[in-house]
């Protein structure tokens, strides 16, 4: 493509700006907001797990334009204009970007200590999702139309191409429903009915703190394959120091110790290897991630640069009288600016206003100004490499960081502000998310020729949708897995007096009907750990509710296993805030993982997929690590070497894109059904199938399925 700033000028878009071509109707946004809730609900479920997801638009194109010629065929209705397949997948991107955000930073009210209400986690999603595609139409002309020939947007030209492709007779969707429907069928026999183990692992008695484990998922592998061979080894590499080279270090210096080493409470001899884990490997992960995040963005310095002062001057001429154009073509037209800024000033008095949010004044404006600039950010860095290696999580973390050194600064210090400190970085992280999404639509709208109004409209409709479902589904998969664990502190008592009552939930509520106060500790008391309890009418402790998010509990008292989520990026926000905010970090280990971030960059490795897999537990690197090898072979054993366009579309790209759907739903689905214990118990196999307890037997379905996408990947099978 020309680097020529005038490159907008000669292009000529698919759809001429003259045509008049249906485009915003009712069907087109009533399909991609059901999509977009079905891959927000999955990337939901992915982010939680592993704290990364994969961008849905092409997916949802794929799916859009096989759908609507199906519905042609068997109700005889008129066929989808190619702007109508772009209104789908315009509406259906808003899902994944704000499930991304919510799930990076909502949870951690959790860990420090707070209720996750759903009416905070839908208000922050709805104000950030908005905020996102309200502050992006100002630059649209300078990012999109001016830039065009110098940012590419690969992931958005990848979807152009799709749907261009799509107009002209090609392009099925039969490779993505193939992974969603065995997904969906390998996660409801592996999870649901228990027919194998799903966290196969070996603790290695000759190596002591060593371990190795597979999470043997079909999403996990599914991302695997589509971020590539080097980032999933880099990430395993990450997993691979913290399974094989921390955990052993510290039972091997710290086994002798005769005195719990700070901020473990118990001897390092009588802990577990996930006990290790949690205590101090944990923490210096949260140090390398936050290290390799923020060096990531001061690697992007002069692009955040570039993009604040091109940004600026362009929006100069966002105005057709600025443009000195009499009659705003079609593919010209925005929503009016007065409407943007009213909008964004509504917004603001919103978040100020809103109780839940525990804002002042200050919070609201550290909002709009970090807002503007990393929705900035993020739409120019989406230009230059894509959506999903964008930077949204480093962004975060300066924000929450910014925001906490400020409130040092001002003497805002103590567990009184950290909701407000979360909720600033909360609402600014799904702002940039969806930020980057909203450009990456309007670039694949300008080069089919769309109407920016229309998209925009779409985009706050998908917003709205998106944000509603995933806030409940967040809570519902946190209820899910909760555990109400049997605690007794005898010697402790509490006032009762002004608490709110609760009954037990979960399957121990159908032992227990009895109704008790709820106390929720922001910080350590009498010995007693941050969380909920519930407490009895004399006071005393009764319950300990274990959420399903970051929870420290695995079974429940009747020996069944619950599936918790780790949500990493959650738990490095609450370490930031609670550390920061209330100096109880860890700083050495927090420092060990910083300087390992630091090493890696200085080796030319890229520091922050390796933090992640350090972050995580080694389950979950060695399925995307062996979805990485997958595609390492389908590639090397290809004769035809693919342009990104192509890579982006592909049969196993569209078939791992089903994998990751079909099991991520499976997940929440089974999660639905273990509310219910005779439900879950219903549908356990495990004691009628003997080789469910091998773990070597795992393997087997899961080499399988990599086998299945090795061959579709190779156009073996599914052949277009």
């Amino acid at each position: 493509m020309s680097t020529e700033p005038e490159a907008y000028l000669s292009y000529k878009p698919f759809v001429p700006a003259s045509a008049k071509v249906k485009e915003l109707t009712f069907l087109p946004v009533f399909m991609g907001v059901i999509l977009g809730i079905i891959f927000g609900a999955s990337s939901l479920y992915l982010a939680l797990k592993v704290g990364i997801t994969v961008s849905a638009s092409i997916p949802v194109a794929v799916l859009s334009i096989t759908l609507f010629r199906a519905f042609s065929k068997v109700f005889k209705l008129p066929g989808a204009t190619i702007l109508q397949n772009n209104i789908v997948q315009t509406t259906g991107s808003a899902g994944e970007s704000i499930a991304f955000g919510v799930a990076v930073t909502m949870p951690a009210l959790l860990i420090l200590g707070y209720n996750m209400e759903i009416g905070r986690t839908m208000l922050v999603a709805i104000l950030g999702g908005l905020l996102g595609v309200l502050m992006m139409i100002p630059l649209r002309w300078a990012l999109i139309v001016k830039g065009h020939g110098e940012l590419t947007y690969p992931e958005g030209t990848a979807c152009a191409e799709v749907l261009i492709v799509g107009e002209k007779g090609g392009t099925s969707a039969r490779t993505v429903f193939t992974g969603f429907g065995v997904g969906l069928l390998y996660k409801f026999l592996n999870v649901g009915m228990k027919l194998w183990n799903d966290v196969p692992e070996k603790i290695l008695s000759w190596y002591k703190g060593g371990h190795f484990s597979t999470e043997v998922s079909p999403e996990l592998l599914g991302v695997g394959y589509i971020i590539g061979t080097r980032v999933s080894m880099i990430m395993a590499g990450g997993g691979v120091l913290s399974a094989l080279v921390l955990t052993p270090a510290i039972v091997l210096f710290g086994s002798g110790l005769k005195e719990p080493l700070f901020p473990a409470t118990k001897l390092i001899s009588e802990m577990s290897i996930h006990e290790i884990w949690s205590s101090y490997v944990l923490y210096i992960g949260a140090g390398a991630v936050a290290a390799g995040g923020i060096i990531s963005l001061f690697q992007s310095l002069p692009t955040i640069i570039r993009s604040i002062t091109a940004g600026l001057k362009g929006m100069e001429g966002t105005s057709a009288s600025a443009r000195k154009v009499v009659k705003v073509p079609r593919t010209e037209k925005d929503i009016p600016m007065s409407i943007v800024i009213g909008g964004v000033a509504l917004l603001i008095l919103a978040i100020w206003a809103a109780p839940v949010l525990k804002m002042n004044l200050l919070g609201a404006v550290l909002i709009v100004v970090f807002g503007f600039l990393f929705v900035l950010v993020a739409s120019r860095i989406t230009g230059e490499i894509g959506s999903s290696s964008s930077p949204i999580s480093g962004m975060t973390v300066a924000t929450l960081l910014l925001t906490c050194l400020i409130f040092v600064m001002i003497g805002w210090v103590g567990i009184d502000y950290r909701v407000t400190a979360l909720s600033i970085a909360a609402i600014v992280c799904i702002a940039a998310s969806n930020g980057g999404t909203t450009s990456q639509d309007l670039k694949t709208g300008f080069l089919v020729g769309a109407t920016p109004k229309s998209q925009q409209i779409a985009l706050l409709i998908g917003v709205l949708t998106s944000a509603i479902v995933i806030g409940y589904t967040l809570l519902l998969l946190n209820d899910a897995s909760t555990i109400y664990a049997k605690r007794s502190f005898p010697n402790v008592t509490f006032d009762t007096t002004n608490l709110a009552k609760e009954k037990v939930g979960g399957p121990e509520g159908s032992r227990d009907p009895a109704e008790y106060s709820v106390l929720q500790l922001t910080q350590p008391q009498n010995g007693i750990s941050v969380g909920k309890y519930l407490v009895d009418g004399s006071g005393h402790i009764s319950y300990l509710v274990d959420p399903g998010i970051n929870g420290v509990l695995k079974t429940r008292d009747n020996g069944v296993k619950v599936q918790k989520y780790d949500a990493p990026k959650a738990r490095l926000m609450s370490l930031i805030i609670d550390g920061i905010l209330t100096q109880k970090l860890p700083w050495g280990l927090v420092l060990l993982g910083v300087f390992i971030a630091i090493v890696l960059e200085m080796s030319g490795i890229a520091a922050l997929p390796f933090a992640v897999g350090v972050y995580l537990p080694l389950s979950a690197s060695t399925p995307i690590m062996f979805g990485g090898l997958v595609r390492f072979l389908v590639e090397k054993t290809s004769k035809k070497k693919k342009t990104v366009e192509e890579a982006e579309s592909a049969p196993g790209v569209l078939l791992s894109s089903g994998l990751i759907a079909g099991g991520s739903i499976a997940g929440i689905g089974i999660a639905i059904l273990s509310i219910k214990e005779d439900w879950g118990a219903a549908l356990d196999f495990s004691k009628s199938f003997p080789l469910a307890a091998a773990d070597w037997f795992s393997y087997v379905p899961f080499t399988l399925m990599m086998i299945f996408v090795f061959l579709v990947g190779r156009e073996f099978l599914l052949k277009r």
